[in-house]
């Protein structure tokens, strides 16, 4: 697995403080187009290794971070690049679709 854990505890020193490009999916257990959405995530988490790193947050495990942000519906990623909020994509998506919305950032 190439993707991060990430909680309410880590999500400052993973996240913010790192400053590097990185994935932040918002996803729970009981999620079906969460569990779809992962594998294609571990892919882009190989495949662009050197530019982002991809952290998984459970909403049900972290609901302070989850508030923090105002994380309504998952699926939902956040793009942060140097510990500021980029952008928000909500729902599932192909592999194309996130590579292409991740190509205009890195």
């Amino acid at each position: 697995m190439t993707t991060i854990k990430i909680s309410d505890e880590s999500f400052d020193e993973e996240v913010i403080k790192k400053g590097k490009p990185i994935l932040v999916d918002f996803w729970a257990e009981w999620c079906a187009p969460c569990k779809q959405l992962g594998p294609i995530l571990e892919e882009i988490s190989e495949e662009y290794k050197e530019k982002i790193t991809i952290g998984k947050l459970d909403v049900d495990e972290n609901p302070e971070i989850a508030g923090k942000f105002q994380i309504r519906g998952i699926p939902t990623i956040l793009y942060f690049n140097n510990g500021e909020l980029i952008d928000t994509k909500v729902g599932i998506s192909s592999k194309d679709d996130l590579i292409q919305w991740l190509e205009k950032y890195i």
